[in-house]
C-alpha cells in the first residue's frame, strides 16, 4: 500500500511539472492519464482502508474517512482532465496565447489536485492545516487565470476571505495543541490518532475553543453561512474544470477537517457541543441558499448556491448522530461530487454553446445539445434528490438519522428547505433547457445555434458521473458500503 500511496502523492506533482515544458497535446494525454490513474490508485485502497487505518513514515495516515475524500476527489480528477480536452479545443485554434494558457491551467489543475489528494492523508492536524492553506494558494491562482477584472476581483475577493478562516483555522490548531500537551506532554506533534485516544481526559475549554474556530474557519473554505460570500463570484468566474473541482471536492476537502475536529470535540465534551454547532450553521446555510436560488442571473452562481445548500446538508447530518445519518452524510459527499462536477461541466458546454453566463440568454438548451442538454438536466434532478440517484439516498438516510436521533424538527426543517432549493433550481434550469432563448440568437450569432455538441470530450465525463449515480443510488458495491460502514464506526465511535 504503501507504494500505491507515494505514486498516488508523486504522480499528480510530476503531472502539474510535465504540464509546463511539454507541449499542449502530451500535457492533456498526460493529465488525463494521471487523473484515471489516480482514480485507480484510490480504489486500490479501498480493501485495505475497510479493514485497517494505514500508517507510513510518521506523516502519512490513512483511514476509511480518508478514503471516502479521496474517492470525491480522485474521481471528479480523472473527470476534469478528460472534460479540459474539449474544453479547451476552441481555444487552441482561435487564441494566439493558447499554449501559455494551457500550460497554466493544466499545471495548476495538477497541482490543485495534488493538494487535495494530500489533505485527507496528513497524520496531523498541523500538516492537515497546511495542505488546505495550500489549496487556497493554487485555486485563487485559478480562480484569477483568465485575466478579466471580474476574475482578478472574485480572486482578490477569495483570498482575502479564505485566509481570514484559516487564521481562525491556525487557532482553532493551537488550542488543540495545547489541550493534547496537557495530556500527552510538551512534545506531542499534534498527530490525530493520539490525541483522540486521549479524547476523555482533555481539558474541555480548549476543546471547545478549537472546535468552534475550525467550524468558522475550515467552514470559510467549506462555505457555511455566513462566511461563504467568497463561494459565488469564485466559482462564477473560474474555468469550469476549476469550478467543478471547487464544489465537488475542495468544500468536501474543508468539511473533512471540521470532521476531524468533530471526533475529537465529540470524544472530549461528549456529542451535544459540536452537534448543536453544526446544526446552527447547518440550517443558516441551507435557509440562505434555498432562498438566492430563485434570484440567480448567472448559470455558474446558481450552482455556486446550490453548493452552500449541499454543505449546509452535511452539516446537519452531521449533528444528527445517528449512524445511517452519518453514512448518508459520506454518500453524500460523494454523490455531491459527482453531481456537482456533472452540473458544472454542463453548465460549461451551455457557456460555450450560447456565448454567455446569463440565465437570461440560454434557451432551448435541450434541443440544441443532444447529449449535454440532458445530460445536463439529469445532473440537476441528481442534485435535487430525485430518485434513482445516489443524493436521493444520501438524504433519505440522513432524514432518516435526524428520526432516529429524536431530531424532528431538524429533519422537518431539512425536508422543507430542500424542496424549497428543489423548486428554485429546477424552475431555473427548466427555463434553460426547454424554453426558447429570447431573441433566438447566441451571442456569436446564428451560427452559434447549429443543433450538436461543442466536443465529444466535454461529453465522456458527464456520462460517467451519470452512471456513477446511478450506481451510488441503486445498489452501491459491497466494498463501497464496507469502507462506510467502518467511516461510520471511526466517526460514531466517541459518541
Amino acid at each position: 500500500m504503501l507504494v500505491v500511496i507515494l505514486l498516488l502523492l508523486a504522480a499528480p506533482f510530476a503531472a502539474a511539472l510535465v504540464s509546463l515544458r511539454a507541449p499542449a497535446r502530451v500535457t492533456q494525454a498526460v493529465t488525463a492519464v494521471t487523473g484515471v490513474g489516480c482514480f485507480a490508485l484510490v480504489l486500490a485502497l479501498v480493501p485495505a482502508a475497510s479493514q485497517h487505518d494505514l500508517a507510513y513514515l510518521s506523516y502519512l495516515r490513512i483511514d476509511a474517512v480518508s478514503v471516502v475524500f479521496l474517492l470525491a476527489t480522485s474521481f471528479l480528477y480523472a473527470a476534469v482532465a478528460v472534460y479540459s480536452i474539449g474544453y479547451l479545443a476552441r481555444s487552441r485554434d482561435a487564441d494566439p496565447g493558447f499554449a501559455r494558457y494551457s500550460r497554466r491551467l493544466y499545471a495548476g489543475l495538477n497541482l490543485f489536485a495534488w493538494t487535495m489528494l494530500a489533505a485527507p492523508m496528513m497524520s496531523n492536524l498541523a500538516l492537515l492545516w497546511i495542505a488546505v492553506e495550500v489549496t487556497t494558494v493554487i485555486s485563487a491562482l485559478l480562480v484569477a487565470i483568465e485575466d478579466t477584472d471580474g476574475a482578478a476581483e472574485a480572486a482578490w475577493k477569495y483570498i482575502l476571505i479564505a485566509s481570514a478562516g484559516l487564521g481562525l483555522a491556525l487557532l482553532a490548531t493551537i488550542f488543540a495543541y495545547y489541550a493534547g500537551a496537557q495530556v500527552l506532554g510538551a512534545h506531542y506533534d499534534l498527530s490525530f490518532a493520539p490525541l483522540l485516544q486521549a479524547g476523555g481526559r482533555l481539558p474541555h475549554t480548549p476543546v471547545r475553543l478549537a472546535f468552534g474556530l475550525a467550524v468558522l474557519g475550515f467552514g470559510t473554505k467549506m462555505g457555511l453561512v455566513p462566511m461563504h460570500t467568497w463561494l459565488p463570484d469564485a466559482h462564477s468566474e473560474a474555468p469550469t474544470p476549476v469550478s467543478a473541482l471547487l464544489s465537488g471536492s475542495l468544500l468536501a476537502v474543508s468539511f473533512y477537517a471540521i470532521l476531524r475536529y468533530y471526533q475529537v470535540a465529540v470524544a472530549a465534551l461528549g456529542p451535544r457541543f459540536p452537534r448543536d454547532v453544526l446544526l446552527a450553521f447547518g440550517v443558516a446555510s441551507l435557509l440562505l441558499a434555498a432562498l438566492y436560488l430563485f434570484d440567480q442571473r448567472d448559470v455558474k452562481r446558481l450552482l455556486a448556491y446550490s453548493s452552500v445548500e449541499h454543505m449546509g446538508i452535511l452539516a446537519i447530518g452531521v449533528s444528527f448522530g445517528a449512524p445511517i445519518a452519518l453514512a448518508g452524510v459520506l454518500l453524500h459527499v460523494l454523490a455531491h461530487a459527482a453531481a456537482k462536477g456533472n452540473a458544472f461541466m454542463g453548465a460549461g458546454v451551455l457557456v460555450r454553446k450560447f456565448g454567455g453566463k446569463r440565465i437570461s440568454a440560454i434557451g432551448g438548451g435541450l434541443d440544441l445539445l443532444p447529449w449535454s442538454g440532458p445530460l445536463f438536466g439529469i445532473a440537476v434532478l441528481a442534485l435535487c434528490a430525485m430518485p434513482p440517484f445516489g443524493i436521493f439516498r444520501s438524504e433519505f438516510e440522513i432524514v432518516q438519522g435526524g428520526l432516529a436521533a429524536s431530531s424532528n424538527a431538524a429533519a422537518a426543517v431539512l425536508i422543507v428547505l430542500v424542496t424549497v432549493a428543489f423548486l428554485g433550481l429546477s424552475i431555473t434550469v427548466n427555463r434553460m433547457l426547454l424554453a426558447p432563448r429570447p431573441g433566438g440568437q447566441a451571442a456569436g450569432g446564428a451560427a452559434a445555434l447549429t443543433r450538436g455538441e461543442p466536443s465529444t470530450w466535454m461529453v465522456v465525463p458527464v456520462v460517467a458521473g451519470v452512471a456513477a449515480l446511478l450506481v451510488l443510488g441503486v445498489h452501491p458495491p459491497a466494498e463501497l458500503t464496507g469502507l462506510l460502514a467502518r467511516a461510520v464506526h471511526q466517526l460514531g465511535a466517541a459518541a
